[in-house]
């Protein structure tokens, strides 16, 4: 018994999925489904021959998906493919195409045929799921209450910029930075007002930096380090004394200092060009060395390693 032809059609067109079939020998449209007028606005006799299809691709995915398409097709493969297609207002949709390629007894291409699927909401929440994942990652890399750089992407920084330093033969400057007696700030002032120095202190860090590859980053609970490529010995110690008198000049009262009556920072330098082999937490440790001599010898004050 021979199946109803009609009962497939009307399956066919009842379905949100466009189905279509195309002639490969001619190169033109044997079938288009009537649902591709609600979505795209164009009425399924426009669509005559695969110019029409290929003209209706967003400029800036048309060569990519035509070629794939042929080449794919030409190869007797199934394929499918993702592409915004223009509507006749001139707005675009995204469209999944699924292609299956009917070939003849002596292998030969004989059709193409497949369904068009209105993908829209789906790559729509895909770039939002994406923006989020940024958002996200963009976050674990941040301190929550500073908004510098939180240890762990200053561990990710230190890692590729030393990389960097030894490909390259450049000196490396670090920075270990406290701010002096912050306990006994806290125990005075209270935790709000211990917050919000800590916020004043880093954004007054950051602003001493210059360039996109300086780091300033929040490494402990009143500890920051700053890393920052290319500088001599003696532009580090310059920066330093910067960083100190930055923070001196807020002015931020701190009565329970032993050193000034208002907060301060002692701050330790270490420069290195690294050697093939060495690792940045030597780098670390040795200024992590210099910021204990400055606050053993007084605080308030910077430390180089030399």
């Amino acid at each position: 018994m021979e199946p109803d032809s009609a009962v497939y059609k009307t399956l066919l067109e009842s379905t949100k999925a466009i189905p279509w079939k195309i002639d490969w020998a001619t190169m033109k449209f044997a079938y288009v489904g009537p649902q591709i007028e609600a979505l795209l606005g164009w009425a399924p006799e426009s669509w005559v021959s695969v110019e029409d299809w290929a003209m209706r691709i967003h400029a800036e995915d048309r060569e990519g998906v035509v070629n794939f398409c042929v080449a794919q097709s030409k190869a007797g493969v199934d394929h499918e493919a993702d592409y915004r297609a223009i509507t006749r207002d001139g707005e675009h949709v995204w469209i999944r195409d699924v292609v299956h390629v009917v070939r003849k007894p002596d292998g030969e291409v004989e059709a193409l045929i497949g369904f068009m699927f209105d993908i829209t909401e789906r790559k729509k929440n895909e770039a939002r799921l994406a923006e989020l994942q940024k958002e996200l990652e963009a976050l674990s890399y941040r301190d929550g209450l500073t908004n510098v750089a939180n240890r762990r992407m200053f561990d990710s920084a230190l890692e590729v910029e030393w990389a960097n330093a030894v490909r390259n033969r450049t000196p490396l400057s670090l920075f270990m930075i406290d701010i002096d007696y912050f306990k006994q700030y806290n125990d005075h002032y209270g935790h709000v007002e211990g917050d919000k120095a800590l916020q004043l202190v880093a954004n007054t860090l950051r602003a001493q930096m210059r360039r996109p590859t300086d780091i300033c980053a929040r490494y402990g609970g009143e500890e920051f380090v700053m890393l920052i490529p290319g500088f001599t010995e003696e532009q580090a110690e310059r920066f330093a004394e910067r960083l100190r008198t930055s923070v001196n000049d807020l002015a931020i009262a701190h009565a329970k200092s032993s050193v000034q009556e208002h907060m301060t920072i002692s701050v330790g330098v270490c420069t290195m060009t690294p050697d093939q082999g060495s690792e940045g937490k030597t780098l670390l440790r040795i200024a992590d060395s210099a910021l204990y001599r400055a606050k053993k010898h007084g605080r308030n004050r910077i430390q180089s390693a030399s």
